[in-house]
């Protein structure tokens, strides 16, 4: 294999071969291919794309570029969820046990925040002692004994996309549909799931902000995932708003602890997180159709089994016992709290999710380099959902800030993310649509 032959035949539009593209592949992730050569490729890829049996082959080598997780003494359909990110979405902390109190295994492989969007591992760190790196063993028993394990990558996990994704994000070339496809799907193939549901986000707080864009990455990540072997379907949903009221790590974990203890019933999370939960269900042969998977997902919250498979996970990766029971107990709060008021009487017509998701950065609740430590305790939490009518001074959202100066300028900016309108706006389904 020759490197530079395989990048100057994607450079002039040829399509690779799978032996290629596995070999150009293998060579990535045994430190035998420059950077220069890294990014010459990615860039090629960027300007040229590539087929779907193309991508496919990519997913498929980057897959095979370092472990394969087994489950073969596990007697449950393995299923996963994978979202695209966005403000205010602490989906998988919900759905994970959920699923796994309806009888699957879900062995979830999450990531950090990127950019403005929350990552679930940050989430969990506001937990103490919880494990997001578990050995191998220690992760296999949690899935096999409480039924789901939310943990991050480890390096034996498709490699090549770690190496791969470095010179991708100092080339500009992040925003390929194969590129992308390739980096999420490769991971999830390694996980060795069964079947996968995607949430792809689409609106200003989403990395796809047209729903035609949102469509395109749906469609390429459920084809090259179904050519892969893996029974996928996606959702498109609306990130025109934070989908919880909270945005933030330990205050969307207080959320999270609230929706599994029932008292977030009938919001836009609600129907998000039992949308998913149906559709991993059906998929996974578990319900016969959707509306039998969200009755389940209904039981298996209402009775309390959802919940106890959540204190078992966090129980078993390190965290305490009774957090369920005694949240405040561990769940650090900041040491500011303060309102912010409706600037007038009206309806709350939109926000700038993205807008809101950089202020959580802004309050220490994220990162602006990858080094940076992370304020656990800041971000927003009562967050009134678009279509509230408000008066002129009623609290629209509270800040949870490490200081008085910090709170006061979170207060003015997002004040600033909400219009307000004397009209009742029309509002987007929460769900736009299903590939």
């Amino acid at each position: 294999m020759i490197p530079q032959e395989i990048i100057r035949r994607k450079r002039d539009g040829g399509e690779l071969d799978a032996a290629d593209i596995r070999s150009f592949i293998d060579a990535l992730a045994a430190g035998r291919l420059s950077e220069g050569q890294i990014g010459a490729f990615a860039m090629a890829v960027w300007f040229k794309g590539m087929s779907r049996e193309e991508t496919v082959a990519l997913t498929l080598a980057m897959a095979d570029s370092g472990d394969r997780l087994q489950w073969a003494d596990i007697n449950r359909p393995i299923a996963d969820k994978h979202s695209t990110g966005g403000v205010g979405d602490n989906v998988s902390l919900m759905l994970a046990p959920i699923a796994a109190a309806c009888g699957l295994a879900v062995p979830m492989i999450s990531g950090r925040g990127l950019g403005h969007t929350g990552g679930t591992l940050d989430k969990l760190e506001s937990i103490p002692g919880y494990m997001i790196t578990p050995d191998a063993d220690l992760f296999h028993q949690v899935v096999k004994q409480a039924g789901c394990a939310i943990i991050g990558q480890t390096g034996a996990l498709a490699p090549a996309d770690g190496r791969l994704y470095a010179v991708r994000d100092v080339t500009a070339t992040v925003d390929s549909i194969p590129l992308i496809t390739a980096s999420i799907l490769s991971k999830k193939l390694a996980a060795g799931l069964q079947t996968l549901v995607l949430d792809v986000k689409v609106g200003n707080g989403a990395f796809m902000a047209e729903r035609d864009q949102a469509e395109i990455l749906a469609r390429s990540l459920v084809e090259v995932a179904n050519g892969a072997g893996v029974k996928t379907s996606a959702l498109i949903t609306d990130m025109n708003e934070p989908l919880a009221d909270s945005a933030g790590n330990a205050v969307e974990m207080r959320s999270c602890l609230d929706f599994l203890a029932g008292r977030k019933g009938n919001t836009r999370l609600d129907t998000v997180v039992l949308a998913f939960a149906a559709e991993m269900l059906e998929k996974s042969g578990i319900a016969a159709s959707p509306d039998e998977g969200e009755a389940m997902a209904r039981r298996a919250l209402s009775s309390g089994k959802a919940a106890e498979v959540f204190a078992r996970m966090v129980s078993m990766l390190g965290g305490p016992a009774d957090l369920i029971e005694n949240p405040d107990k561990y769940l650090a709060r900041a040491p500011v709290e303060r309102p912010v008021a409706a600037s007038r009487s009206g309806w709350l017509a939109a926000c700038d999710a993205r807008g809101i998701g950089v202020s959580v950065i802004d309050l220490g609740g994220g990162r602006r380099h990858p080094a940076d430590r992370i304020d656990h305790r800041v971000g927003f939490s009562e967050l009134l959902p678009l279509g509230t009518r408000v008066n002129a001074g009623e609290p629209i959202a509270i800040v949870h800030a490490a200081d008085e100066a910090a709170a006061e300028r979170a207060v003015a900016a997002l004040a600033a993310h909400y219009s307000i309108s004397e009209d009742e706006p029309a509002l987007n389904p929460v769900i736009a649509g299903r590939i």
